[in-house]
């Protein structure tokens, strides 16, 4: 997996999508057809939630459809998104406030095939607020004047922080966030450079592996079954392109029934893109893989990323969700 180098900030995701406009890519020659295949470059964040696409392409869900898959890593969906609207991916996985920051600024973009969701189960989650084992914090209220790890700014982890700490008494505009990949928070955390830090698997089971506490699941307290992500493409590869979406789509469907049916399965192949010891995948929880996007829980995400002032205006569900 090569490591995908885009910009964060909203003006390079504006930039990104003005020179979509000009670009050469999205004719199945740009995408690497030969041979009847066609071979299309995916952005990733190499964490569980991914684990689908990784075995989809092994158990050839995508061969049967004529296409290859080439992936792209980068730390979190704000820095897959300009990536994908200036051609340099035809396809990428982000979680739902990124594209829904995207969509309300007119960047152009839409979801193709769903993602991941959330256990809906406090506790049980994929993902949960934590602290080192010895911390004396307890609750999310007391993060006021706490530094918190999120893998990046201004987006869907630091909206679930926010939402926990305000459910729990406390003022959500005093935490002081700060951006740590995924990776490097259990360490963080562990080392004391940070008093908490919003993980998702496998880094949760690293954290927990070494002690740490769960002290609030996020995800769960926004919505319950909340979808956190989904694929998406450009507009404009998606209108040039309809046959390679349909395709990408359809395999994508295929493997998140298979890795929801199959978690041993699913266990095992997050081993080849993660460098999470065996001992601590056997205790990863798994997020669920449903085959549509939960809308009522979308609804709820715009509403708590508007009230975060992450959007000028509400983003159109419609015009982003297939």
């Amino acid at each position: 997996m090569r490591r995908l180098f885009v910009g964060l900030t909203a003006m390079s995701v504006l930039a990104a999508a003005t020179a979509c406009g000009s670009s050469g890519s999205g004719g199945s020659d740009d995408t690497g057809s030969s041979g009847g295949t066609t071979t299309v470059e995916v952005g990733l964040i190499p964490i569980v939630d991914v684990a689908p696409l990784y075995l989809g392409q092994q158990k050839g869900f995508f061969d049967e459809r004529g296409l290859k898959l080439s992936f792209s890593s980068a730390q979190g969906g704000a820095a897959i998104v300009p990536g994908v609207v200036s051609g340099q991916l035809e396809f990428g996985f982000s979680n739902m406030t990124s594209l829904m920051i995207a969509q309300s600024n007119n960047v152009p973009v839409e979801a193709v095939a769903n993602g991941i969701a959330s256990t809906g189960v406090v506790g049980e989650d994929f993902e949960a607020l934590t602290v080192k084992g010895d911390s004396s914090i307890r609750s999310p209220k007391e993060l006021e004047g706490k530094k918190v790890a999120i893998n990046t700014l201004k987006n869907i982890n630091e909206t679930a922080v926010r939402a926990s700490v305000g459910a729990a008494g406390g003022d959500p505009d005093k935490v002081d966030f700060v951006e740590l990949a995924f990776d490097q928070m259990p360490a963080a955390l562990d080392g004391g450079r940070i008093d908490a830090a919003m993980v998702v698997e496998p880094a949760l089971a690293t954290v927990k592996n070494q002690g740490g506490r769960e002290i609030a699941s996020p995800m769960v307290d926004i919505a319950p079954k909340l979808t956190v992500a989904m694929y998406f493409t450009s507009t404009r590869y998606a209108r040039e392109n309809p046959e390679v979406v349909k395709k990408f789509q359809e395999a994508t469907a295929e493997s998140l029934m298979y890795a929801d049916a199959h978690p041993d399965e699913v266990r095992e192949i997050v081993t080849t893109y993660t460098k999470i010891p065996a001992e601590v995948l056997a205790k990863v929880t798994l997020p669920k893989w449903p085959a549509e996007p939960n809308r009522s829980s979308l609804t709820a995400l715009a509403e708590l990323g508007y009230a975060d002032g992450l959007f000028e205006r509400l983003p159109d569900l419609d015009a982003l969700l297939p």
